[in-house]
């Protein structure tokens, strides 16, 4: 069974943008990509990644991720960054496929 994620694009960046977006629930991430398409900022939903997180799909299979106004693209979990002390998910890395 694939894994989707639904996904906003970022405009803002750096420290105070990130800690605003988890304190609403959501996730910053990116996507890195080689080439002339570049890297997307995104944010995802912080519930719904940790449920697709307990499942073996997402580290073994592509998933694909649906980002506003530019459609499904398909990554692969790269490396999550997560709290020292609560182990909480605090920044993720995709790499597009």
């Amino acid at each position: 069974m694939a894994i989707t994620l639904n996904a906003k694009v970022r405009t803002e960046n750096g420290r105070g943008a990130s800690r605003r977006l988890r304190r609403d629930g959501q996730i910053p991430a990116i996507v890195a990509a080689k080439g002339d398409e570049g890297t997307i900022s995104i944010a995802l939903d912080e519930k719904k990644l940790i449920l697709a997180m307990l499942k073996d799909e997402f580290y073994k299979d592509e998933v694909t991720l649906e980002i506003e106004g530019r459609g499904a693209i398909k990554v692969k979990p790269v490396e999550a960054q997560r709290h020292p002390v609560s182990s909480r998910v605090i920044h993720l890395d995709f790499q597009r496929l």
